[in-house]
């Protein structure tokens, strides 16, 4: 009896364009066969690549009339047959007159790339530099990978992305949390500082979602709000409650596509911002004072001890003073929830140290430390990197480290029963009965 064939593993952006291939097949009565429909889609792309290597050590496209008056061209093909994950792979390996070209990602004499290409995106995803994965592909299977191949290679990830990307998000989620990164990308043979926009939600079933990323020049609230917009292009009709830094003109960002959004300011960025203005001798004093404002019970005996903050130390520092009244109205929107939902909003930390978040259990509402966590992980997945070649790379790199840092994301919201209930008391007006549905369905699973 022959050996059945084992179902290959298939990446979840991959599933619906599979079921839609396999439901083909059945209407014409086929049997649609998993490995070799991977054997031929990975036989593609590494035909793909060599193709491009030639192309690149001629020097002239395959079709440019006007080089090929160089003394080196394309001479034909040979076939190769090699070995893969998903079976056999049948290859036609271009050739060159002067027999200088040897293909990189599966050179002569190798008959088995069994994982190679998957190897290589993960070293990517791990930040690695060029340089380290073409030394370490030569180490381990004598292949000499330049930068050129490895972009081929780690260009198979674009399709998951663009997919990631454009994917459709719920009606509602219960809090958005929103903040940017920078990173050193090279363009027009200089450095520029590019901003990773990241947007982090919490769902009606108490999971997270990092819901965007978007490259741009400098972070800036009508950039944010052309986020936004394509948030709700995507899907998203209502938020119940955004936290964010301190970026000028961001509520205005916000209400413009969010009207009855609730907006909470980071408040540990509102701290750092008052301590840049007092010296060091007095910043331990000033931020016991500044605790008992943020920690109060209740909003009047905040502005109580704001009003006794000022009494203390607005003659010394009255820009500090400022800060907290003109911005009083976003610091103190925490206060209008109850203590279960002020755990998890007034920080964005959550999206700062993404992979930390799960496991903490005191999550804090008042400030943005919820993003701001997330961005430590996308650092430290992109360390290595002191420089991006091209916005794409940085794209590419930021992607795989977001798919490290989701992976350690499991369950829900710490005492999200509870949050979840209060949620149906303060904004039971504004959620609908398909919002209602996920929150019966959430019950039934906690059953």
């Amino acid at each position: 009896m022959p050996k059945r064939k084992a179902t290959p593993v298939i990446p979840a952006q991959m599933q619906p364009v599979i079921e839609y291939m396999v439901k083909r097949y059945q209407e014409e009565g086929k049997t649609f066969d998993y490995q070799q429909f991977f054997s031929q889609m990975i036989g593609g792309f590494i035909q793909n690549v060599m193709n491009a290597e030639l192309e690149n050590n001629l020097g002239y496209s395959k079709y440019d009339r006007v080089e090929k008056e160089k003394p080196n061209a394309r001479n034909g093909s040979y076939p190769k047959t090699v070995k893969s994950s998903y079976g056999e792979i049948n290859l036609a390996v271009p050739r060159d007159r002067s027999g200088e070209y040897s293909p990189a990602i599966v050179p002569k004499g190798v008959l088995n790339i069994t994982g190679i290409g998957d190897k290589v995106i993960a070293m990517y995803g791990f930040g690695a530099s060029d340089r380290v994965i073409s030394k370490q592909m030569e180490e381990l299977y004598g292949i000499t990978l330049s930068p050129s191949a490895i972009s081929q290679i780690t260009d198979r990830i674009l399709p998951d992305l663009n997919a990631w990307k454009n994917r459709p998000l719920q009606r509602m989620y219960a809090y958005v949390f929103i903040d940017a990164a920078y990173f050193n990308v090279r363009e027009d043979g200089r450095n520029v500082k590019k901003a990773n926009y990241s947007v982090i939600g919490v769902n009606m079933l108490g999971q997270r979602e990092v819901l965007a990323m978007c490259i741009g020049t400098s972070e800036s609230a009508s950039y944010w709000g052309r986020v936004l917009e394509r948030l709700k292009a995507r899907g998203i009709e209502d938020v119940l409650l955004f936290g964010v830094d301190g970026l000028h003109g961001m509520v205005d960002a916000i209400h413009a596509v969010f009207p009855d959004a609730l907006v909470q300011r980071c408040i540990v960025h509102q701290l750092r911002n008052c301590f840049k203005l007092v010296p060091y001798k007095d910043r331990r004093a000033l931020a016991q004072d500044m605790k008992l404002i943020y920690r109060a019970p209740t909003l009047d005996s905040a502005e109580q001890a704001l009003d006794e903050l000022e009494a203390k130390w607005g003659a010394k520092y009255p820009r500090v003073i400022k800060a907290w009244r003109d911005n009083w109205n976003e610091l103190s929107t925490f206060y209008s929830l109850p203590v279960e939902m002020r755990r998890l909003v007034y920080t964005t930390n959550a999206i700062e140290n993404g992979e930390n978040f799960v496991n903490q259990k005191r999550h804090k509402v008042y400030t943005t430390n919820a993003i701001e966590n997330y961005n430590r992980g996308l650092r430290k997945y992109t360390k290595n990197s002191v420089q991006f070649p091209t916005e794409q790379a940085l794209e590419k790199h930021l992607y795989l480290a977001m798919l490290r840092i989701i992976a350690s994301w499991h369950g829900q919201v710490y005492c999200w029963h509870r949050i979840l209930n209060q949620l149906l008391l303060q904004f039971g007006n504004r959620i609908l009965p398909e919002d209602l549905e996920i929150v019966m369905r959430f019950i039934f699973l906690r059953k």
